[in-house]
């Protein structure tokens, strides 16, 4: 008898009789297949302007604006976020989640009235949007899970006036309806990593693309020639968002 191959099998099987219940052992997330999470992120503007630019007249006098960026008025938005997922297998996810911003608006300067420069002080940019879609992980390691997903949602912003100024003209407007309380249109995609700390808890982290439709305008600037300022306010942003998520 070759003892020596009797005790190479003996030892195969005993170790393959090791790993076995270690790998039953391994939960799986079909085990808790909802889930909350909660993060914060900021939107850095990649394109689109809060106004536009224009020509016109405003008390007789001739009036420029220059166009300005979200990013000129409202600098990075932060963003908080908090939501829920539901495994629908192993690696994919249909998932709801909820966007609040509240962002302050610098003194910007909108262009010139007659020989003044002319500034504007918009009202802060208020948003509670819901966005909801699907989520696919890959398994990289037992703790580390990859992911890509897409959503499609709904922005709620608030009305936004702005506050126009000439200061060697001596003029100061009346705060200008801008724009409407408006319900935007959004789509984004988004590229992360989940690090899966324990069975239930993990921490994540992710950027993406998201494009949202533009704002309502108020025609309070008809027969000023200033009109098309605020009627393409549609942007495109870089978000990126770090979180924790707990299943159930």
């Amino acid at each position: 008898m070759n003892y020596k191959r009797v005790y190479v099998m003996v030892a195969a099987l005993a170790a393959i009789l090791s790993v076995a219940p270690a790998a039953q052992a391994q939960p799986s997330v079909m085990d808790h297949r909802w889930s909350f999470e909660v993060g914060v992120g900021w939107d850095n503007s990649l394109a689109g302007n809060i106004n536009s630019g224009a020509i016109g007249t405003l008390n007789n006098q001739v009036v420029v604006i220059l166009p300005n960026s979200y990013s000129d008025v409202y600098g990075t938005g932060f963003h908080l976020r908090f939501g829920g997922g539901f495994m629908i297998d192993e690696v994919t996810e249909a998932r709801a989640g909820f966007t609040y911003q509240d962002l302050g608006a610098d003194l910007t300067k909108m262009g010139d009235f007659g020989v003044s420069n002319l500034y504007g002080q918009y009202d802060p940019y208020r948003t509670f949007g819901l966005d909801v879609g699907f989520r696919r992980y890959f398994d990289s390691t037992p703790t580390v899970r990859p992911y890509i997903e897409g959503t499609f949602g709904l922005g709620f912003i608030t009305e936004i006036d702005v506050v126009l100024s000439a200061p060697a003209a001596n003029l100061t407007a009346r705060a200008t309806d801008f724009y409407d309380r408006t319900a935007a249109f959004a789509l984004g995609g988004n590229a992360g990593v989940l690090w899966q700390l324990s069975d239930r808890v993990g921490a994540y982290g992710h950027f993406g693309l998201r494009w949202m439709s533009g704002l309502s305008p108020i025609d309070d600037l008809a027969g000023t020639g200033l009109e098309p300022i605020n009627d393409n306010s549609s942007r495109w942003t870089l978000p990126v968002v770090f979180g924790m998520k707990v299943r159930f």
